[in-house]
C-alpha cells in the first residue's frame, strides 16, 4: 500500500498531569510510581499508563494482547485474518473478535443511513495508489471501485465470513483502534486493575488517575491544545480528524470517504471526539460523523444515550 501522508497533527493526547513514567512517584498517596509504555498498535502511536509494583510484567501481557489482535484487524500483514478476507473473497472460521466487531460495524451501518461503511475500501485503495502516482482518481474509476461498495453484500456467519462480489473488501480503521482498547482494558481488569489509561490510538479509562480525579485528556485541533481538557473515568474517548490522514501532499483530500459519493468528506470538521463506554462504539461514531452534517449527528446519537460528542468543530 503506497505511504500517505498521515496524521499531520496530534488528535488526542494525555494532559500534562497523566503523562511521564515516575511523575508521581514522590506521593504518598501511591504505592507504585506511574509507568507509562509508549509505541505503536495497528500503526499509530499507543500508549498504557499505570501505576503497579509489577508494571512491567502487566504491560507484557497487554502487548501480547495486541500483537494478537493486530493478526486479526490489521490490513498491513499478510497474514491477519482482515488481509485473507480481503484477498481471498471469504474466511472459513473467523475469529470470534473479528465478528464481534463486525456487529458493531453493522449497527453503526444502519444508525448512520450507511455513511458508516467498512466495504469503502476499495475505494480507499484507489485513493492511496492515484495519489501515490500524482493525481486524483478519474471518475469512472471512482464510479467502478463505488460498485464494489456495499454492507449489504458482506456475509458474515460464525463459519465463514464472504463477499457477495468480487473486488470487494474491508477496511476496519475506523472502528478497530477501539476494539483493541477495549480489549486491552478487559484483559487488565481482568488482572484486577483500576485506574489505568490505555490508548490504543483511542482511549479507554479503568477508574480514575492513580494520583486521585479523573484522567485529564487534552484535545488537540491541528496544532492547537484545547484550554478545557476531557475528563475520562471508566470511559473512553475516540477523535476522528477528515483531514488527519491525507492522501495529497497538499493535505486537502481526507482519508473518511463518502460511500454515497465516492469522494472524501466535504464537511467542515476539523476533529471530531465522542466518549462513550466503549471505546470501540465511540471510534465508529467518530468516523461516521465525519460524514454528517450537526443535525444528523444529534439524531444518530439518540440511539446511543450513553455517547455523547464531546468536541465538534
Amino acid at each position: 500500500m503506497p505511504a500517505l501522508n498521515r496524521r499531520r497533527f496530534l488528535t488526542i493526547s494525555a494532559a500534562a498531569g497523566a503523562v511521564g513514567a515516575g511523575a508521581f512517584a514522590g506521593r504518598a498517596l501511591q504505592a507504585a510510581p506511574l509507568y507509562r509504555w509508549d509505541g505503536v498498535a495497528l500503526g499509530a502511536g499507543a500508549s498504557i499508563t499505570l501505576a503497579h509494583p509489577d508494571a512491567e510484567r502487566i504491560i507484557g501481557r497487554a502487548l501480547a494482547e495486541i500483537a494478537r489482535l493486530e493478526a486479526v484487524f490489521s490490513l498491513y500483514r499478510m497474514d491477519s485474518a482482515l488481509t485473507v478476507l480481503n484477498a481471498n473473497g471469504s474466511l472459513a472460521n473467523p475469529p470470534f473478535e473479528l465478528l464481534e466487531c463486525l456487529a458493531l460495524c453493522g449497527t453503526i451501518h444502519s444508525a448512520s443511513g450507511g455513511l458508516f461503511d467498512p466495504t469503502v475500501q476499495p475505494l480507499w485503495r484507489l485513493y492511496a495508489e492515484s495519489f501515490a502516482k500524482g493525481a486524483a482518481p478519474l471518475p469512472e474509476a471512482v464510479a467502478a471501485a463505488r460498485a464494489r461498495v456495499g454492507w449489504g453484500d458482506v456475509r458474515i456467519g460464525a463459519d465463514r465470513i464472504a463477499f457477495a462480489r468480487p473486488g470487494m473488501g474491508l477496511t476496519l480503521n475506523g472502528v478497530a483502534q477501539g476494539f483493541i482498547a477495549d480489549r486491552v482494558a478487559a484483559l487488565l481488569t481482568a488482572e484486577g486493575l483500576t485506574d489505568v489509561l490505555v490508548d490504543a490510538g483511542e482511549m479507554r479509562a479503568l477508574g480514575g488517575h492513580p494520583d486521585g480525579g479523573a484522567w485529564p485528556v487534552a484535545l488537540d485541533v491541528e496544532g492547537t491544545i484545547l484550554p478545557d481538557a476531557v475528563s475520562l473515568r471508566e470511559m473512553a474517548l475516540a477523535s476522528s480528524a477528515p483531514r488527519g490522514t491525507t492522501f495529497d501532499d497538499a493535505g486537502l483530500q481526507g482519508h473518511i470517504l463518502n460511500p454515497a459519493t465516492g469522494a472524501p468528506s466535504d464537511l467542515p470538521w476539523r476533529l471530531v471526539s465522542v466518549t462513550a463506554p466503549s471505546a470501540a462504539l465511540a471510534d465508529a461514531l467518530s468516523s461516521a460523523f465525519c460524514l454528517m452534517p450537526r443535525e444528523a449527528i444529534v439524531a444518530t446519537l439518540s440511539a446511543f444515550p450513553s455517547a455523547r460528542l464531546v468536541y465538534l468543530g
